[in-house]
């Protein structure tokens, strides 16, 4: 921060946020439009509300600035205001964004993209992660005339819509008899995921899955002997399965897209899925999601077909040109600059940092780092090492005050090794407080208020 590094973490206050956050609360359910961009997600009173942003650096209303990490929820990979993917879009902007008619964007784009992800062979662009893999969801049900969605049970999210949020804490308005269409399977267990075929025999439309999840390094259930990679070894299980038992093997790529590869998670593996949803990423904050996959599925959603007709993906907005212009500089810099191997160089030093402060302090077993380096995530355990709001409200409390603003640890290309250094400083003297409150057996007289609360919860 710009003049707040010294302060106290019990001194710091944001007068205009905590009122900014009000206005927000008085005209917006939730006072976000996102749920996990909710002042529910941090300290009480310490929900800074962003003036604006440059790099990998933000600065509140307050006038502080902050190093960021999981910039727009993973989206702005490249940091705010890159300037090929901003000077793309001013091109744009003044030649008109939307017409009666497809623009000749929207062919250079799907190439672009096709060229990028040639593990496709159909593109279609839509504004959000939800309609693309619901879509997906759709096409699915369509080819196989089956009901019923087969979900990841251990990835976080897949869509706000109906087949997916019914299956969450916030169910509320879902008709059970769309919820119980939706079954789940564990990642990493393929005889698990048989048994689930095989129960639903005839159907299950689809299996829907992150093709990596966020918390590496792969988990120990996988049966049998690895052949290679692990990784690799299921998803090809899955591909197998999923041949066999006649569904739709559908790879969620919004987090593993660019993160994993420029060709997302089934470039790296080498596993090919009928359909795969694409986004964050793939606009460095500029909105524009994909559904990708091979063309004997993704042509039923078009008009050169003598079958019945999948309304696939239909939006107004769908196709704005100064966003799949932004989507072709995202590649673009991604291929020309090695963004990729960059991300994972910079997640490598910020979790060898961040464990070696944490240990250093003693906590090394209550602060913990998991993930892809180039998708960090962190645990906040209790004396017991079961996972704490208390002690996640204690961590991000101290983070905040020392100008780093991070509800995960996922770095962006712009992040300097200075950047990350002085995460690391930061966390070092959290990870103190954290000490002492461990000590204490209660992290209580650190919070100065009430603790951050999971996004998915029954009751407000």
């Amino acid at each position: 921060m710009d003049t707040e590094d010294t302060r106290n973490a019990g001194e710091f206050l944001l007068p205009r946020s905590r009122a900014a956050n009000e206005r927000l609360h008085a005209v917006i359910p939730g006072g976000a439009h996102t749920y996990a961009k909710g002042d529910d997600q941090y300290p009480e009173n310490l929900a800074p509300v962003i003036s604006h942003g440059r790099g990998a650096h933000v600065w509140d209303v307050d006038g502080n600035r902050y190093i960021e990490y999981g910039s727009g929820l993973r989206s702005v990979s490249l940091g705010h205001a890159h300037p090929r993917v901003t000077e793309a879009v001013r091109r744009e902007l003044d030649r008109g964004s939307n017409f009666v008619r497809p623009s000749i964007v929207e062919a250079e784009a799907a190439e672009r993209f096709l060229a990028t992800v040639p593990t496709a062979e159909m593109v279609k662009f839509a504004k959000n992660g939800s309609d693309a893999t619901t879509a997906a969801v759709r096409l699915a049900r369509a080819v196989t005339g089956r009901p019923r969605v087969a979900v990841c049970a251990d990835h976080p999210f897949f869509s706000v819509d109906d087949w997916f949020i019914g299956t969450t804490p916030m169910s509320a308005g879902i008709p059970a008899a769309t919820t119980e269409l939706t079954v789940a399977f564990p990642y990493g267990d393929l005889a698990a995921t048989e048994e689930l075929l095989t129960r639903y025999a005839g159907e299950i439309a689809c299996l829907i899955l992150e093709p990596a999840t966020h918390t590496e390094p792969f988990p120990s259930s996988q049966p049998g002997p690895s052949r290679g990679d692990p990784t690799t070894d299921y998803l090809a299980g899955l591909r197998e399965l999923a041949d066999r038992h006649g569904c739709v093997l559908v790879f969620d790529e919004m987090i593993t897209g660019f993160r994993w590869s420029e060709a997302g998670a089934q470039g790296l593996y080498g596993v090919v899925p009928d359909l795969s949803t694409f986004g964050k990423a793939l606009g460095n904050g500029f909105a524009v999601s994909a559904l990708a996959g091979c063309r004997e599925l993704m042509e039923r959603g078009g008009l050169r077909h003598s079958g019945e007709r999948v309304f696939l993906l239909s939006t107004t907005h769908g196709a704005e040109t100064h966003s799949l212009a932004a989507a072709m500089a995202v590649q673009t810099t991604y291929v020309e600059e090695g963004v990729t191997a960059r991300l994972h160089a910079l997640g490598e030093r910020l979790a060898a940092g961040v464990r070696d402060a944490a240990a250093g302090m003693g906590v090394g077993d209550h602060v913990v780092v998991r993930g892809r380096a180039s998708n960090l995530v962190f645990a906040t355990l209790d004396e017991n090492g079961q996972p704490s709001q208390q002690y996640r409200t204690l961590f991000l409390r101290r983070l905040l005050a020392g100008g780093v603003l991070a509800p995960s640890f996922v770095v962006s290309s712009a992040l300097t090794e200075a950047d990350i250094d002085h995460t690391v400083e930061v966390v070092s003297q959290a990870c103190a407080v954290y000490r002492k409150a461990l000590d204490a057996a209660d992290p209580t007289p650190w919070l100065d208020g009430r603790p951050v609360k999971p996004v998915f919860r029954r009751l407000a």
